[in-house]
């Protein structure tokens, strides 16, 4: 089933307020037409509660695939793309040529932080209806915990992955008119992260053999508790390399779904339409072209792998704005149906490769690696097994940039091994641009703290 009525069932949840107990967001004036937030607080029902748990998936892609959303603004920020919009030269003169990242801009430095606020406090609602709606099982009860608390860890990580070392509020299931949530520190965000998921966990484990609400296409194979629990620890996987916790990975890994001779698109995904009342993918969008950086090795040959031939192509022309001149197109994402990753088998392989290096297992990083070389590159195996932890970083990162291509990951990941200044290595010709390290906190949220 494609997210294509999700709206009209959650109409209650997403009237709720990102920024209650954060900033200064006012909720005096009732929503007169959709009256069931009150309803959802105040007097659950099992519908109600069902229907906004369905909602919180439409909450999380809220903000990711538009042509000025978290993927397509990461994938500048990474030297993956560029976004060549006559119409707004903000895409490069302040993603790319601006000392800063405007806090006061709702559409760049200031983004991706009411949004997912708005979707933690949608979670925080269901969580407190499920303790006291009836005519739901115990087993319900937990499945819709354990599947709200998990969308809950994506949208923190989405705010600690875009405001780095500047933190986030955790603490915000307040009341209105409640104090401040504290900005809480990079670490303690995380921290709460795995909380929720281990907390996940636990509930799904007690969840039952089926979900009580409906679930998007894009979680097909996952869309059980049981299965559920696999994209869980997936997510947990991932959170614990972040955190550079490898044992802890590790164990992830293992009761995900990584599968090393499975299909490596094996994975959960968002999923968009054209269809009316719907989001479509905006990551098709003409105006955003790849890095031509991406074609090339360092000592200027043409890159042989088989990821760019699958998610790249030539335009007609070449398309030429503010220093900026490519020809290359993405077929990531074909059209405004396409679906975007949350996760797939092909980042599993990768994230145990790394845990395997952090742990200076060397043998089998490099068999891991060499499994996505010449699966998903077409690319020869390593000569031999990369002990020089410099070369086994340099071959990880390589692999992830080409089999994560535009799906968010570069930036982050050039940010993690304190490499981002060798982004400059593949700005235009002639040109230097900014290396911007994190998001700031939005105008609006610094002076609700004044």
């Amino acid at each position: 089933m494609k997210i294509r009525n999700m709206k009209k069932m959650t109409t209650m949840a997403l009237a709720l307020c990102a920024t209650m107990g954060l900033g200064g967001c006012d909720m005096t004036v009732p929503d007169l037409n959709n009256p069931g937030v009150e309803s959802i607080r105040d007097n659950p029902t099992r519908s109600s509660v069902l229907s906004a748990t369905t909602g919180l998936l439409i909450g999380h892609r809220n903000g990711k695939g538009a042509q000025n959303g978290l993927i397509s603004q990461l994938g500048v920020l990474g030297r993956e793309s560029y976004i060549l919009d006559t119409a707004d030269p903000r895409y490069v003169s302040e993603l790319l040529s601006g000392e800063h990242l405007d806090p006061g801009s709702p559409a760049f430095g200031g983004n991706f932080w009411a949004g997912p606020y708005l979707n933690i406090r949608n979670a925080h609602t269901v969580l407190d209806a499920t303790e006291k709606v009836t005519g739901i099982t115990e087993a319900e009860k937990n499945a819709i915990q354990g599947f709200a608390k998990t969308i809950q860890a994506l949208d923190f990580l989405t705010l600690i992955l875009t405001r780095d070392v500047e933190g986030a509020p955790i603490d915000v299931n307040r009341k209105l008119g409640d104090d401040l949530a504290p900005i809480a520190s990079k670490a303690e965000v995380y921290n709460h992260i795995a909380t929720l998921l281990d907390d996940a966990k636990t509930d799904l484990l007690g969840g039952g053999d089926k979900f009580p609400f409906k679930v998007s296409a894009g979680f097909t194979g996952f869309d059980k508790p049981a299965s559920f629990l696999k994209f869980n620890r997936a997510v947990r996987a991932r959170v614990a390399v972040y955190m550079e916790q490898w044992a802890t990975a590790q164990t992830a890994l293992d009761e995900s779904f990584l599968d090393e001779t499975g299909d490596l698109d094996t994975g959960v995904y968002l999923v968009f339409s054209g269809a009316s009342g719907d989001t479509a993918n905006g990551l098709n969008s003409a105006n955003i072209y790849a890095n031509p950086a991406l074609l090339k090795n360092t000592d200027g040959s043409t890159r042989e792998d088989a990821r760019l031939a699958r998610k790249t192509t030539l335009a007609d022309e070449e398309r030429k704005w503010q220093g900026i001149t490519t020809n290359v197109l993405f077929t990531v994402y074909p059209d405004n149906e396409a679906s975007l990753p949350l996760i797939r088998n092909e980042e599993l392989i990768l994230l145990r490769a790394e845990a395997y290096m952090k742990q200076e297992n060397y043998t089998e990083a490099t068999r891991l690696l060499d499994i996505i070389r010449t699966e998903s590159g077409n690319l020869p195996p390593l000569p031999e097994v990369l002990s020089d932890p410099k070369l086994m970083e340099d071959e990880l990162l390589e692999q992830r940039r080409f089999s994560l291509l535009f799906e968010g990951h570069r930036w982050i990941d050039m940010r993690r091994y304190n490499r981002l200044e060798e982004l400059r290595l593949e700005d235009p010709a002639g040109v230097s641009f900014k290396v911007h390290h994190h998001f700031p906190h939005p105008v609006s949220e610094t002076d609700a703290r004044k």
